[in-house]
């Protein structure tokens, strides 16, 4: 074997353990991390004491979800599409809807009037997509 198919080789496996190591790094760093969603969830229940502050835990919800989403890889450029993509793995696929809808609406609209059935039927629904997705365990 001569000194260039040596280095051909030498040079083919660098990429290989390189490429390996690259992709377990990411995705370690891509990985779900339940304490982490657990501690945003208890910030955001924070917000639900104040009847003035439903509009942020909805909107912040629905983030916390998108966020859950992206981790899971799963497909589509919007939260709709990425909701679509994991309908099949959501228990209550319909309240997930409902809550991002709601999200959207409190972002077009500001000053819309919630009603606590409103609040509790989203943050349910979330919550309940989170564990369905892996990253709430067991938050209340």
């Amino acid at each position: 074997m001569s000194n260039f198919q040596m280095i051909l080789i030498a040079i083919t496996w660098a990429v290989i353990f390189i490429t390996l190591i690259f992709y377990g790094l990411r995705r370690y760093l891509n990985r779900i991390k339940p304490d982490y969603f657990k501690q945003k969830w208890l910030e955001l229940q924070r917000l639900c004491a104040d009847r003035k502050t439903w509009p942020q835990a909805v909107t912040c919800a629905d983030s916390l979800l998108q966020e859950a989403l992206k981790k899971r890889r799963m497909k589509g450029k919007s939260m709709g599409e990425k909701l679509a993509a994991a309908q099949h793995q959501l228990s209550n696929n319909d309240s997930v809807w409902y809550a991002h809808n709601l999200a959207k609406k409190l972002v077009e609209k500001p000053n819309h009037r919630l009603r606590e059935a409103d609040i509790k039927k989203a943050l349910v629904g979330v919550r309940q997509a989170l564990r369905d997705l892996g990253a709430l365990r067991d938050a209340k």
